[in-house]
C-alpha cells in the first residue's frame, strides 16, 4: 500500500551547503520532519555541484518520512553563470547587463528541458529568452 502524502515543499538551496537553519528548518520543522536527516542527505547528493543553486522538491508523507528529488539550477542562475554575472539588472528596460547568443540560449534550454513545462526545444528557448529579458540580458535573434 502506498504511503499517504501530507504535503510537497519546494526549496532552493546552495549545493552541499544546506543547514538546519532557515529556510530548511522553517519549511520542514512545522511538518515534524527530521531536519538533520534531510540536510545530511541533501549535502551528500549535491557535494559535486558546489557553488550552484540546486532546487529540491520534498514530498512529506503522513508518517513524517520524506523523499526528495533534485532539479536543475534555475534558468536565471544558468544565465548568470554563462555570462559570468553577479546579478541581473536592477533597472531592466534601461540597463542591459549582457548579451546571450542564440547558441547559448539553446544550450541552457536543452540543459533545463527536463524541469520546464514544455514539450519542444523552441518553447524552452522562449522561456529562457523571457527570463533573460526580465533580468536585463539582451538576446540575439
Amino acid at each position: 500500500m502506498a504511503k499517504k502524502i501530507k504535503t510537497i515543499v519546494k526549496i532552493n538551496l546552495k549545493a552541499g551547503e544546506a543547514t538546519p537553519a532557515p529556510p530548511v528548518g522553517t519549511a520542514l520543522g512545522s511538518h515534524g520532519v527530521a531536519i538533520m536527516d534531510f540536510v545530511k542527505d541533501y549535502n551528500d547528493r549535491t557535494k559535486d555541484m558546489r557553488g550552484q543553486v540546486v532546487p529540491a522538491v520534498i514530498t512529506i508523507f503522513e508518517d513524517r518520512s520524506i523523499v526528495f528529488e533534485l532539479k536543475k539550477a534555475p534558468v536565471a542562475d544558468m544565465i548568470k553563470k554563462t555570462l559570468g554575472l553577479e546579478k541581473g539588472s536592477g533597472t531592466t528596460p534601461r540597463e542591459i547587463v549582457g548579451t546571450l547568443t542564440k547558441t547559448q540560449v539553446t544550450e541552457i534550454a536543452k540543459d533545463k528541458m527536463d524541469d520546464l513545462n514544455c514539450d519542444t526545444i523552441e518553447a524552452a528557448e522562449k522561456i529562457v529568452a523571457g527570463t533573460a529579458r526580465s533580468m536585463g540580458v539582451k538576446v540575439e535573434s
